[in-house]
């Protein structure tokens, strides 16, 4: 999946204009979006809205942090909704999402679902804590799918009076997201860019994405559905891209049993063409 966009869970409207996008997935958010004192209303908006979802996205639901002691009513409200995943904000390592996992299974069961079919993507990013603790998924559930990582939550956390300047993240921010990259390669799962805040400069928010895709995420998530399109397009291999991978792929099919092939002037070796085989993979899935 290239995009994840945003909905406030207490927005039909909002919603409704979501459905209309490209987007690979939504997320109904319980979180940031919604004041305290509508919590609750909003968990029952989102229960309607994944019973109206379209068959053609993915359904997530942001829950409130484990810390906050809404958790538990999030999720009683939106799983007999069966979401395909739940979003953990201010994850800190494994223990959070073994912590969340134990709930899933017990809210699988009541609500008849296949165990272990509830997927977890968590922010993992937000605070200091969860930076230090980006090196401890390792032992994390099988339900963990993807890491997000975020920007604005971690300025606070960090007391920074900004984290980017001219659309340019700062150093302790920078660190953040390249660390989430790695960690989500290590635990062998999705690596998620954060959001683009500039909602109407487009041309940067494309550049934002190619260049994550680039460094190794597969997708990003999004506040506006004026930046879905940018998205998906941006995280598809360009066609230049998937005929050098063609050509890779074949030079070493010609030659099964070297490890090293020359093409175009070029000494390429096996990275090389797990390289390319992933670009061409991800252009398979995307088409």
């Amino acid at each position: 999946m290239r995009s994840f966009l945003f909905v406030p869970g207490d927005s039909v409207r909002k919603f409704e204009s979501a459905k209309k996008t490209a987007a690979d997935a939504l997320i109904l958010d319980l979180e940031d979006s919604i004041a305290p004192d509508q919590k609750v209303v909003a968990r029952g908006i989102t229960r309607e809205m994944l019973g109206s979802r379209n068959p053609d996205q993915k359904m997530y639901i942001r829950v409130n942090a484990l810390d906050t002691g809404m958790t538990l009513a999030d999720l009683a409200a939106v799983m007999p909704g069966r979401p395909d995943g739940i979003v953990l904000p201010k994850c800190a390592g494994a223990a959070d999402v073994n912590h969340l996992a134990l709930y899933l299974e017990a809210f699988e069961a009541a609500s008849n679902l296949a165990q272990g079919s509830t997927r977890i993507v968590v922010v993992a990013t937000e605070t200091a804590r969860a930076v230090l603790k980006l090196l401890d998924f390792e032992g994390a559930s099988p339900r963990l799918w993807g890491m997000m990582w975020g920007a604005e939550d971690l300025a606070a956390s960090l007391g920074a009076s900004r984290n980017r300047t001219a659309g340019r993240f700062h150093g302790p921010f920078l660190l953040a997201r390249d660390l989430c990259l790695i960690s989500a390669a290590a635990a062998g799962v999705v690596a998620i860019d954060t959001i683009a805040t500039d909602i109407d400069d487009l041309v940067a928010l494309r550049e934002e994405a190619i260049a994550a895709r680039h460094d190794g995420f597969l997708s990003k998530a999004i506040i506006h559905p004026k930046h879905v399109d940018v998205v998906n397009a941006a995280f598809m291999p360009s066609d230049e891209e998937i005929a050098w991978s063609k050509k890779v792929v074949k030079a070493f099919d010609d030659s099964p049993n070297s490890g090293v092939v020359k093409l175009d002037g070029k000494m390429l070796d096996k990275p090389h063409l797990r390289a390319a085989e992933k670009v061409l993979a991800q252009a398979k899935r995307q088409v």
